[in-house]
């Protein structure tokens, strides 16, 4: 399961720096890189970073665990 914990992790970090580069610079890394927001491999990533998004909100009753000790 940890294995799964860093994928999901990792795949967060590359999902908040395509919006870091939306947010500054109007560019989608995602998109250039795979043809377009439409594109299906695009809109494949796009899933896959919010499906990890969700996965990763369990590590929420972590941190809160953490501030208790």
């Amino acid at each position: 399961m940890k294995t799964l914990d860093v994928v999901a992790l990792v795949l967060l970090i590359i999902g908040g720096l395509n919006w870091l580069l939306v947010g500054l610079f109007q560019y989608d890394l995602v998109a250039g890189l795979f043809g377009g927001q439409n594109s299906a491999i695009s809109r494949v990533v796009y899933v896959i970073v919010g499906l990890c998004a969700l996965y990763s909100i369990k590590f929420i009753a972590g941190v809160s665990d953490r501030e208790r000790a």
